[in-house]
């Protein structure tokens, strides 16, 4: 064990907080995207949470409460983050024309939200159980164990929804090649949004922070694998670097690149969580039962709905 880094911790502590400022202000400007700031403000919470943790371990390194907190707090906090990132990939989707898609774009949320959740309740259970056993001095070996299958699970999701994006690249990188502009969906607004330097940024965006959830995500599967004793446990410098900067970084990304400034009105209606419908007037999919009309200024009629919610 390792005496915290008072400087490190008040550092990660502090971004985290105004990442939390921008995450909420952005809601409060534009009033898109309920579910990608849920799930992005939850997640940043429970990281100032456990960094506060550290803090607490760092005046007394036996702190109970303290290091409870930063283990719960942050091995489940980057779940949410992940399901923010999953909520944008069927919006772009929809931006480029769902035919371009090898699944209908309403699959990818409801394939990856359920599979996140599920790695997200075997962390809390692990870390709930592992917090309880420590504190009744018992052997914590079955929470961890609990919280490293979650957090496996986790990176194996994460690493097929990245296969599954760059499939989406590849696929749209060739029609477009063969099919020219007529590869993508034709709406005046999604034609302005796929043009838009924002757009462009917030792909590099999700790309970006996408992998940086994954890397500290394996680095953690690796740490907890080795014991509460092992050596890479006993490394703040790769836990400051591949826990904290990593999460920085991805919340930082999605801070300046903002899917409610970049997508606009195509935050809501067609894409949305459980949504389709048409982009602009126009249909951008196949077996389209429901009509959610989003035209250019973002005024929206709807018809039927499958009931689920928007994110």
């Amino acid at each position: 064990m390792y005496r915290m880094s008072l400087a490190a911790n008040a550092t990660f502590a502090a971004l985290f907080g105004i990442s939390l400022i921008g995450f909420l202000a952005t809601y409060i400007f534009t009033r898109r995207g309920v579910a990608f700031t849920v799930a992005f403000v939850a997640g940043v919470i429970l990281e100032i949470l456990g960094y506060a943790g550290r803090l607490m371990s760092w005046k007394n390194q036996w702190d109970e409460n303290g290091f409870l907190m930063q283990i719960c707090c942050l091995t489940i906090a980057p779940a949410f983050l992940a399901a923010g990132i999953y909520l944008c990939l069927r919006r772009i989707v929809y931006v480029f024309g769902p035919e371009n898609s090898w699944i209908r774009p309403e699959m990818y949320t409801r394939i990856f939200i359920p599979c996140d959740v599920i790695s997200l309740v075997l962390q809390a259970v692990g870390g709930a159980m592992a917090s309880i056993a420590s504190h009744n001095g018992e052997s914590v070996e079955t929470g961890d164990n609990i919280m490293i299958a979650g957090l496996a699970f986790q990176v194996a999701t994460l690493l097929v929804f990245m296969a599954c994006s760059l499939d989406f690249a590849i696929r749209v990188y060739n029609r477009s090649r063969k099919l020219g502009s007529s590869a993508f969906d034709q709406s005046d607004l999604a034609r302005k949004t796929r043009n838009s330097w924002l757009f462009k940024g917030l792909l590099g965006a999700l790309a970006l922070s996408t992998i940086c959830i994954f890397w500290r995500s394996v680095f953690r599967v690796a740490e907890l694998s080795g014991g509460w004793e092992g050596e890479l446990m006993g490394r703040q410098d790769l836990f400051i670097g591949f826990e904290g900067v990593m999460i920085v970084v991805a919340c930082f990304a999605l801070n300046v690149f903002h899917p409610s400034v970049c997508f606009k009105e195509m935050m809501e209606g067609a894409g949305g969580f459980g949504k389709k419908g048409r982009v602009g007037g126009k249909k951008t999919g196949q077996n389209h039962h429901e009509t959610v009309v989003i035209d250019a200024a973002g005024g929206k009629s709807e018809g039927n709905s499958d009931g689920d919610m928007t994110a």
